[in-house]
């Protein structure tokens, strides 16, 4: 069954809180502690995404990736409140259940959050990725996006730093 692309309804959150937990464990296994990964629990991870697109669902966008309606994936872009320059956009996040690794629905979500940002009106994108997560730099590479040469410390768990990528939009 192919994977379908839809904008998120207040009834996904519990998915994709859940995803989210699960996705952040197998993405972040030897970057990050496990102690770490898993000191927050899921339904902690559903209480914050409710709080948060609650209050962000006007300017932010989350889409959902479904096969066969289950949730396979999300991205969530918005402004990017970190930088100066008002043309960015921001990559928050893109998740995939950990079973579809390499089955295509990374680069789909990821075509999709570029087009979403550019209907926003935004001319630039951004991301924040650990810097030690190889696979993720490397598809983010191959997606055009490219090193901005500024870093900070993972807002979650010990410090981690992270690279900031942009990319112009289409």
């Amino acid at each position: 069954m192919p994977v379908s692309l839809r904008t998120a309804e207040a009834a996904d959150i519990p998915r994709v809180a859940d995803l989210h937990h699960r996705s952040r464990i197998d993405a972040y296994a030897g970057l990050v502690s496990r102690r770490a990964l898993t000191q927050v629990s899921a339904p902690v991870f559903a209480a914050w995404w409710v709080e948060r697109w609650s209050h962000e669902r006007a300017t932010h966008v989350l889409t959902v990736a479904e096969r066969d309606d289950q949730l396979v994936g999300f991205t969530y872009v918005g402004p990017d409140d970190e930088d100066d320059e008002p043309r960015t956009g921001l990559l928050y996040a893109i998740h995939l259940d950990p079973a579809e690794q390499g089955k295509g629905t990374g680069r789909m979500l990821m075509t999709g959050a570029l087009a979403t940002l550019s209907e926003q009106g935004w001319q630039r994108a951004a991301l924040w990725v650990l810097a030690g997560n190889d696979r993720a730099r490397a598809f983010y590479e191959r997606g055009g996006w490219r090193p901005a040469g500024q870093s900070r410390d993972s807002r979650f768990g010990p410090p981690i730093e992270e690279i900031r990528y942009d990319r112009q939009l289409p």
